[in-house]
This record gives C-alpha cells, sequence and structure tokens, in this order.
C-alpha cells in the first residue's frame, strides 16, 4: 500500500513546480528556503530590477492560497527579505516585490505579482 506524501514532500513538490514556472518567465533563482531568524522565504528570484520574495502555497484554490498566508506570516515574509538584503546589499537598489505563487491540482501554478507590499507591514 503506497502511503500520502508528508506535506513538507508536497511543499517541495510544490516549490520546484514554481520554481521551474519562474525559470520559464526568465527569473534567475537566487535562493531556495531562505531562513533568518525572523523567518523563512520560500524562493527568492530575480528578473532584471525586480527582486521577488514568493511564498508558495499548494492550495485547491487561489482564493484558499491568498486567505492563508496571514498577516504574522507576511510580517515574517517581510523579516527574512530585510535579512536576505542585509547579507546580500548588492540587491538593495533593486525594486522589491511580494508574490505568491499557487500550486493547484491543475498543471500550471499561477504566479500573482506583487501580492502585498512592505509598507502594508510598516516595516520598510
Amino acid at each position: 500500500m503506497r502511503r500520502a506524501p508528508s506535506g513538507d514532500a508536497k511543499g517541495r513538490r510544490a516549490e520546484l513546480r514554481a520554481e521551474i514556472l519562474l525559470r520559464l518567465k526568465g527569473y534567475q533563482i537566487l535562493a531556495r528556503r531562505f531562513k533568518s531568524g525572523q523567518g523563512e522565504i520560500d524562493l527568492v528570484a530575480r528578473r532584471g530590477k525586480v527582486i521577488a520574495f514568493i511564498e508558495v502555497k499548494f492550495r485547491e484554490s487561489i482564493d484558499a492560497a491568498l486567505e492563508s498566508v496571514s498577516e504574522r506570516q507576511r510580517r515574517r515574509i517581510l523579516n527574512a527579505a530585510s535579512a536576505f538584503i542585509a547579507r546580500h546589499p548588492k540587491y538593495a537598489a533593486i525594486t522589491s516585490r511580494f508574490d505568491i505563487i499557487v500550486v493547484t491540482r491543475a498543471l500550471v501554478p499561477r504566479h500573482l505579482l506583487n501580492a502585498w507590499s512592505a509598507s502594508e507591514q510598516n516595516i520598510w
């Protein structure tokens, strides 16, 4: 009897699908599962003069994915993004954006650009 994949295994597969989508769209992956003392970012990617801090969610719908990213989680992602920039100051002058990639059972994940802003959280 085959076991169902764990939540972590589903998350890793969702992140891989998200990464493939980003590469196809011309993004360079700068970091996967970036961790700081304040939080974690699933993917950090750059395209042109934009650096995107991306939360990947495996959910049944886009609405469910958006609802699953709480204010507390956004704050932790923003803090981790700040730590990423501090460790990599060459990206400080590049425009930052916070995206969500929703992975569903559908073939192609959905990339939601600028899902929230740092100013909404009063971080930067």
